[in-house]
């Protein structure tokens, strides 16, 4: 007899995604982590009943079961709302108006279903005078003033991948916003709109640059500072072998660990106060000498097991290798696929991975049944297109 899996803390909720790329499925996969039965809403033209049974590679999409819908027919309009009629929220990712013309915007939805809540996804948000217009992560970034604070001292900004943007500021935020909003109708509030922006969400996680900078402790140029790369005992240097270490020696008990266990200076170089900036070429410069003296695996045999602040730059492939991460099963296997396992950690009501992410459509006739579709009906609906 097969063990139950972990239903997570939000057991029992139904949540509606309808398909879209990145921080949409993001934060659905994050409330599909959390235990809430999600299920997406992809496109009929995208189902290939072929695939059915057989490993789908996109890990963004786990946990969730796959209905095929045409958003653009009477039929297709019927099925989604009659999911959202018995749904605890929706989740979209479209531009703004696209869900009003196809007869499933929130007026729409909270016409059969007064206390979902109903989440958008945007990069510019809801309105604004860039709302009407496409975008991706890099350009949210550049408006918000995170772009430029990102890259080395006199060289160009550095796109931090999409982690930032479409699933920090994006897809995470959408995530608290859902369930927040899920907590207010439990409580006895009516459902609503939250209107999850990348620019408001990145804004948001910038807040702390914001009062350094009112504190007087940050300047505008990038690569000056603490934590942009500027300090020297918070840094990414090159090891002997090609490789790197980060070190986060900020604090200067953690700092004087790190001198004393690598026994800096070389000679003939010098320790000058770090407390200078003035002094953080020369200091940078020394560190990177030290450094380049052993491997990145023989100075993290050296100093991660302590409070020097220091860790290997591992790559993709190593990182689920290491023996912390191991330890804690922050990365897990399913289906014999390698990812990353759910998070947050919960004492009482743990999470899982309880599904492979699907194929579109696998579940279409499964799906329609719960939502109490007569075998007749769903008959009709697949001859005219509208489900598949």
């Amino acid at each position: 007899m097969t063990a139950e899996l972990p239903a997570g803390p939000l057991a029992g909720v139904r949540v509606i995604e309808l398909a879209g790329i990145g921080p949409g499925p993001f934060a659905a996969m994050m409330l599909a982590d959390l235990g809430a039965d999600v299920i997406r809403v992809d496109r009929a033209t995208e189902v290939d009943v072929s695939a059915f049974g057989t490993p789908h590679p996109d890990l963004l999409n786990r946990g969730r079961r796959s209905i095929g819908v045409d958003l653009k027919s009477a039929g297709g309009r019927e099925v989604v709302l009659a999911l959202a009629g018995g749904a605890d929220a929706l989740i979209e990712g479209f531009r703004p108006g696209v869900t009003e013309r196809l007869g499933v915007g929130p007026t729409d939805c909270h016409a059969v279903n007064p206390q979902l809540v109903y989440g958008r996804m945007t990069g510019w948000g809801q309105d604004g005078p860039s709302a009407p217009y496409a975008g991706h992560d890099i350009d949210y970034l550049a408006l918000t003033g995170a772009l430029h604070g990102i890259g080395r001292a006199g060289q160009p900004p550095v796109p931090p991948m999409n982690l930032l943007g479409d699933f920090g500021g994006g897809g995470m935020m959408l995530a608290l916003g859902v369930v927040s909003a899920l907590y207010a109708v439990r409580a006895g509030a009516a459902g609503q709109v939250v209107d999850a922006a990348i620019v408001d969400g990145v804004a948001v996680l910038s807040t702390q640059i914001h009062a350094l900078r009112q504190l007087g402790m940050w300047q505008d140029p990038r690569g000056v500072n603490l934590l942009d790369g500027g300090a020297p005992f918070y840094n990414t240097y090159e090891c002997a072998d090609g490789r790197y270490i980060a070190v986060g020696a900020l604090e200067p008990r953690f700092y004087d660990e790190l001198v004393r266990r690598t026994g800096f200076p070389l000679p003939p170089d010098e320790a000058p106060d770090r407390t200078d900036p003035a002094n953080w070429p020369a200091l940078r410069a020394a560190w990177a000498r030290l450094f380049r003296t052993r491997s990145r695996d023989e100075w993290a045999a050296l100093l991660t097991a302590s409070d020097a602040c220091v860790a290997p730059v591992l790559d993709w492939r190593e990182a689920p290798e290491h023996p912390h991460l191991a330890a804690r099963d922050t990365f897990v296997v399913r289906d014999g696929v390698v990812q990353p396992a759910p998070a947050p950690r919960f004492s009482g009501t743990p999470t899982s991975v309880r599904r492979p992410p699907p194929w579109p459509g696998e579940h279409t006739d499964e799906l329609l049944a719960e939502a109490g579709y007569h075998p007749d009906r769903v008959a009709d609906l697949r001859a005219a297109g509208a489900v598949r």
